[in-house]
């Protein structure tokens, strides 16, 4: 998406910009379905708790991804089947979930829809507004990813943690999770 958005933008040429456009708005339906589907999962599972935001620990959190990390501290915060997430992970998931995507889901849609969103009594806004709300949320978007990307790097070897991000899972954490509240 931010691919084929940034050629759509005018940023650089690859596919020419109706190919562009064409791959945007086609992963564009294929990622809301996705999204949608996801939001039915934690509903019906309960894994939105998840997301529930906590500020204990996120003080030790925040210090052990700013030091501790780069001094072979152990995380301070042990996950559980029941808290996955540890606070900052928490905090971050929720604002893409309540921000980041819903403001890319309006403003990708309005940006589609443009032509239309005066019989649905938006005539007032502006496509220029309507390009630099979506292009300010993709730039978001690509902050989490970058986020990522570089966490995803900061586990015992280079690796460690995107099994975890693909799978949602980290039998490793949690083995020592369980370890240590077994002391």
């Amino acid at each position: 998406m931010l691919l084929s958005g940034f050629e759509v933008h005018g940023t650089y040429q690859l596919l020419g910009w109706d190919k562009a456009v064409d791959l945007h708005s086609t992963a564009a339906w294929a990622l809301m379905g996705l999204w949608v589907l996801a939001i039915f999962w934690h509903f019906t599972t309960g894994e939105w708790r998840q997301y529930i935001p906590t500020a204990h620990k996120m003080l030790d959190v925040a210090l052990f991804y700013a030091f501790g990390m780069f001094r072979g501290e152990h995380h301070p915060y042990l996950k559980t089947r029941d808290r996955k997430h540890n606070p900052l992970q928490r905090v971050a998931y929720l604002g893409v979930k309540l921000f980041i995507n819903p403001l890319i889901w309006c403003s990708g849609l309005f940006y589609l829809f443009y032509n239309q969103l005066a019989a649905a009594g938006f005539s007032g806004l502006a496509l220029g507004t309507v390009a630099l709300v979506h292009t300010f949320a993709a730039f978001l978007m690509l902050l989490f990813l970058i986020a990522h990307v570089y966490l995803g790097t900061a586990g015992h070897t280079p690796t460690a943690h995107f099994k975890a991000m693909l799978t949602g899972w980290d039998d490793d954490v949690y083995e020592e999770s369980q370890a240590a509240q077994a002391k």
